[in-house]
């Protein structure tokens, strides 16, 4: 594992102090970049991958949701 950002509070928040989650999240950062990502702070691009208040659909720890409905939806109808 290059690194890890815990997020045990809903996965959106941690309980660790600010400064422990900075050192944390840049080292996300510089892992990435190390894979190749070019994306400017992509680890904040890629957390927000997965929230459920951002339109049109989301992938949550639910499934597929539409947003617009704020339902689980199928990939297929």
């Amino acid at each position: 594992m290059l690194a890890l950002v815990e997020l045990p509070i809903a996965g959106l928040m941690s309980d660790e102090r600010a400064e422990v989650v900075a050192a944390k999240a840049q080292k996300m950062v510089e892992a990435m970049a190390h894979c190749g990502c070019t994306l400017n702070n992509a680890y904040m691009q890629h957390s927000l991958l997965a929230l459920v208040v951002i339109p049109e659909l989301r992938i949550s720890d639910i499934g597929l949701i539409d947003v617009t409905r704020f339902a689980r939806t199928e990939l297929f109808a």
